[in-house]
């Protein structure tokens, strides 16, 4: 397998921080979403970019990912897991071990990444931490995009060269188990532990959405109503003249449904986020300067 550098497909340095990373990310995601994007290869882009967040948004896999990287590998080099295999017992580094089905919400990860990540035979059970396995029992873990997670919907994935096809109800929530009956080893059950994968728009709290809106400094004093996106589709929020960066706006029930087991859906939390345009024409720069000239001092 061919080594990837994450850090160069995000446009970081290996020293960045949880906050850059997640910038990075939501910028690219957004630039190359195949929904969106009309640049050649786009789709790819947008696959290789979230698979590496998700191999650096996890501290235990980014030290993982770091000290095979700092074997000195380069993009493109070839790959040569040391005597024991990614999963401990060699000279390799011993935190190659959560397993990954399916990959990222526009499909598979790659083999480098699956590779790094993954081991044949989980040591937890079907329920809480610390339970053992039945015999034979597999367990995976099915990285779930949100909107799937949103409507629910049947994902494709693959684990040990097979091909299956997984129902994932809506409301399904991380840690969840899905169990396939007789599609494990040896007979056993294929155990699905559910994660979400990394959204470029959205993150979450329990059932609730949280959302980071972008605003205009006019927009955020003199008030406006504004698209938001959400899971179900975009919809109209007023904003309150005078709104300041931090504010949180609460869309009710427009969050994580609960699936099969009832009760209230959750909300999502709209975060005011006050963006200064760069001015980009004379014209811009002057009226930069009127409002220097009527607001001296910033509080």
């Amino acid at each position: 397998m061919q080594f990837k550098d994450y850090y160069e497909t995000l446009g970081v340095e290996p020293g960045a921080g949880e906050a850059e990373l997640k910038t990075a990310y939501r910028r690219l995601a957004r630039k190359f979403h195949p929904d969106v994007s009309k640049e050649p290869g786009a789709e790819e882009r947008f696959k290789a970019v979230n698979e590496a967040y998700e191999a650096l948004r996890d501290p235990a896999r980014r030290k993982a990912y770091d000290q095979l990287r700092a074997r000195g590998y380069r993009p493109g080099d070839e790959v040569r897991a040391p005597p024991g295999g990614f999963g401990g017992g060699g000279q390799g580094p011993a935190d190659f071990e959560d397993i990954f089905a399916g990959g990222g919400p526009q499909g598979s990860f790659s083999d480098f990444f699956e590779t790094l990540f993954r081991r044949q035979q989980g040591a937890r059970g079907p329920g809480a931490p610390g339970q053992v396995p039945s015999r034979g029992d597999t367990r995976a873990r099915l990285v779930v995009p949100l909107d799937v997670a949103y409507r629910g919907d049947t994902m494709r994935v693959s684990l040990d060269r097979r091909t299956l096809d997984v129902r994932v109800p809506a409301g399904v929530r991380t840690g969840q188990v899905i169990r396939l009956a007789g599609q494990g080893t040896q007979g056993g059950d294929l155990l699905l532990e559910v994660a979400y994968a990394a959204h470029p728009d959205f993150e979450v709290d329990g059932r609730n959405v949280i959302h980071t809106l972008p605003l205009a400094p006019w927009d955020a004093a003199l008030g406006a109503t504004v698209a938001v996106p959400t899971l179900g589709g975009a919809v109209e929020l007023k904003i309150a003249p005078g709104s300041e960066a931090g504010r949180k706006l609460r869309l009710r029930g427009r969050g994580l449904p609960t699936g099969a087991g009832g009760g209230v859906e959750g909300d999502q939390i709209v975060e005011l986020e006050i963006q200064a345009p760069v001015p980009r024409t004379d014209a811009q720069r002057d009226a930069y300067r009127a409002l220097r000239e009527a607001f001296p001092s910033v509080e």
